[in-house]
């Protein structure tokens, strides 16, 4: 069961104050969606558990850097693991256009992931599918680029070959249009 923004507030909050019985609520509610980011970008378990490691590290000494006008809880957790994925490819010197982007076998991201959990996270990526579908191509093309295969914004420049300002309006008006789309 997905936990509310509000209780994941008060966990962050919470382990912003040292907290560490929050903190480890926040883990438990939140680590299985984070390992299934990392392990999605990453594409090896190890190097996964790695990042999920060091990310919940960053998340405990930033919790009190944490804005909720900027976004909920779980996006910015996401972020951060995001991150730490796409600097272990780098400082590993993986080329992010030779990554795999097909889908993770089931029995490497689920296994992390409670029962319950596993509908709502494939309900969720069906809606998150049927959404894509509905952007025009060039927003689609750079969102899965940017955010599926961790490409910069000037590294899709060179991969389209568009300018990199059109490319920057490429991905906010679809990171929009799919805001929209998830709320609806």
């Amino acid at each position: 069961m997905e936990q509310s923004q509000q209780q994941l507030l008060q966990w962050l909050y919470a382990a912003a104050q040292g907290n560490k019985p929050a903190f480890e609520q926040l883990y438990q509610a939140t680590s299985g969606k984070l390992f299934s980011v990392s392990l999605h970008l990453l594409r090896r378990r190890d190097w996964a558990e790695d990042v999920l490691q060091d990310a919940y590290v960053r998340i405990w000494h930033n919790a009190a850097d944490y804005h909720a006008e900027k976004g909920s809880v779980m996006s910015w957790m996401i972020s951060i693991t995001r991150y730490r994925a796409l600097d272990l490819l780098k400082s590993r010197r993986v080329k992010a256009e030779h990554l795999d982007i097909s889908e993770p076998d089931n029995d490497q991201s689920l296994d992390e992931v409670q029962p319950g959990e596993a509908i709502g996270l494939v309900r969720e990526k069906v809606k998150l599918d049927d959404c894509m579908q509905g952007l025009s191509d060039e927003h689609r093309q750079s969102i899965q680029l940017a955010y599926f295969n961790g490409l910069s914004h000037q590294e899709i420049t060179e991969h389209t070959g568009s300018a990199l300002g059109t490319v920057k309006s490429w991905i906010r008006r679809g990171l929009t249009q799919l805001k929209r789309c998830l709320e609806a």
